[in-house]
């Protein structure tokens, strides 16, 4: 069993924040995969599922974002889980709008919800990072992070979760290429034309090129060619 963790912000008044792209994550796996209905448990809410052969708890923490390790570690106590079955969801300043890596451990890189599981289990579990870009000084972090995704984001937003709901039965078979290469179909789909020049057709490379004009040869003579000037 795996335990799958969206981070966010709890209530309809942070819902559409920039912050809780990782509990949109989980809610579009959700819908897509046929889960159970949301149910709460474990200082969250919580709903379960299978993809491919796996068994999948995803979980969105209602304790607020800095002390999602809380209810993290009240999870994996009850399935009695290592940390290592834990991928955390979560929105990613230094990506991209769009842009998504996988991480496995390291540092929490000033994240309130990452340094709250560090806190209470370390850390020694993945992360699937989710650009949202960064509103360019460190001052405005807070206003951009819980204010919601602007009209103009939505067909990347809504790009990327349709790709990271394909590629999750991928993610949870431990194929982090294959659930990469999913997301990636979805973000930034192949160019249906390479640009470079349409080689030519058979028709144009064997039609044969003009004849050159034939010189004439002018047979008169020197008499004939006097008169025919004073004609």
């Amino acid at each position: 069993m795996k335990l799958w963790v969206g981070l966010g912000n709890p209530g309809a008044k942070y819902a559409g924040n920039r912050h809780n792209i990782g509990f949109m994550a989980l809610d579009r796996i959700a819908a897509d995969h046929d889960f159970t209905p949301w149910r709460k448990a474990h200082h969250g809410l919580v709903s379960e599922g299978r993809l491919g052969a796996e068994k999948v708890a995803l979980l969105k923490p209602e304790t607020f974002m800095n002390l999602s390790g809380q209810s993290v570690q009240a999870a994996l106590a009850f399935w009695k889980l290592p940390l290592a079955d834990v991928t955390v969801f979560h929105d990613e300043l230094d990506l991209a709008p769009g842009k998504m890596r996988l991480k496995e451990g390291g540092g929490h890189a000033g994240h309130n919800g990452l340094r709250s599981i560090h806190g209470h289990l370390g850390e020694g579990y993945a992360r699937v990072r989710l650009g949202i870009g960064h509103p360019g000084h460190k001052d405005a972090v807070a206003a951009y992070v819980l204010h919601d995704f602007a009209k103009a984001d939505q067909d990347w937003l809504d790009d990327l979760l349709r790709g990271i709901s394909e590629g999750a039965p991928a993610l949870a078979e431990g194929d982090g290429q294959k659930f990469m290469n999913a997301v990636s179909l979805r973000t930034a789909p192949p160019r249906s034309s390479t640009g470079k020049a349409q080689p030519a057709t058979k028709t144009e490379a064997q039609a044969p090129a003009p004849a050159a004009p034939v010189a004439q040869t002018d047979s008169r003579s020197p008499m004939q060619k006097l008169m025919d000037k004073f004609r």
